[in-house]
């Protein structure tokens, strides 16, 4: 199990702060005044349903494509075509592979780090160590056509990252790949944040969010529409916490009062089992557990789960997130 670090946020330097940014595609609205704030050190998850406009938004930020309205501001400095400066200080992992056929995995990685580093020995060294850390040592002749999906996201990462940028941009890096890739890439995540880097994720595994961000942002129809940690993002809405219980016997008079208990939004008794979800409030299990020995009323397994962020999501935008 992959568990991302609570960091403090001592630092509050914002890499990335975008104000009120419009793009239209003709009639089209893509960003309706979206914004966004990322600071150092962040694991920032980006969420959002197909055409949303998180693919907009991003190639807005990296200056990729132009807008009608609004400012992007990384690390302080206005965002634009020739900031090269800025370039230098990001890396890409692009949801589509984005290296050549007709090189091998060293060429691969040596020519991107190029784009960003000329002095042949930092950059031999910088391609070495991305190498090592996505853990394609072995492969270093090979082409990516040999190399499976996994692998060649990999490669893909290594191509991003060589350069070693303070601000990684990763967009769906695990789509498609075996389980230990996916852990493997989760992990090396993970390990380029220690090291530093602030990273924009976005990714439609709910999982992956859950094990690796700070803070999110959930975006629909080119704006957002709610952010924070997934704590605060799980209390606005109207579920909370839900507890099952397997129970024999439950009159409906008794049904009714467990209605009654504080923060019940709902209960449900059927095929045996008891099933009361909470608006919030702590303690409800207990209090539950509680009132069902003081019926004497028998009853077996219980579960209890908290709300996830597919919760969230679907509540506050309507939709699931794998459209």
């Amino acid at each position: 199990m992959i568990k991302s670090e609570n960091k403090t946020r001592e630092e509050h330097t914002m890499v990335i702060k975008v104000e009120n940014l419009v793009k239209r595609y003709g009639d089209l609205l893509a960003l309706d005044h979206f914004r966004l704030e990322v600071e150092q050190g962040e694991i920032f998850g980006l969420l959002g349903p197909n055409g949303s406009g998180k693919t907009t938004a991003i190639n807005c930020i990296l200056s990729l494509l132009k807008y009608d309205k609004g400012t992007v501001e990384l690390f302080g400095k206005p965002m634009r075509p020739d900031a090269y400066d800025l370039k230098r200080k990001i890396g890409v992992v692009m949801q589509n592979v984005a290296v050549f056929e007709e090189m091998t995995v060293q060429e691969n990685v040596d020519y991107f780090c190029g784009l960003y580093v000329t002095d042949k020995a930092s950059r031999r060294q910088l391609v070495d160590e991305a190498i090592r850390f996505v853990g394609l040592e072995e492969f270093r002749k090979f082409r990516p056509k040999k190399l499976s999906g996994g692998l060649l996201r990999r490669l893909n990462i290594a191509c991003g990252i060589a350069h070693k940028p303070k601000l990684i941009i990763m967009d769906e890096p695990t789509v498609a790949v075996d389980p230990q890739s996916r852990n493997s890439i989760l992990e090396g995540i993970l390990e380029l944040n220690r090291q530093g880097a602030t990273v924009v994720y976005t990714s439609h595994y709910m999982e992956e969010i859950e094990q690796l961000c700070t803070r999110i942002a959930i975006m629909d129809r080119g704006k957002t529409v709610a952010s924070g940690t997934k704590e605060q993002l799980k209390a606005m809405i109207r579920g909370g916490e839900s507890v099952t219980v397997e129970l024999y016997l439950l009159p409906k008079d008794q049904l009714a009062q467990i209605r009654s208990l504080p923060h019940v939004a709902a209960a449900d008794y059927q095929d045996n089992k008891l099933t009361v979800r909470y608006t919030g409030g702590k303690h409800n299990l207990i209090r539950l557990l509680d009132y069902l020995k003081s019926q004497e009323l028998s009853f077996g397994k219980v579960y209890s789960e908290l709300p996830t962020l597919n919760d969230v999501f679907l509540e506050i935008t309507g939709k699931q997130l794998r459209d």
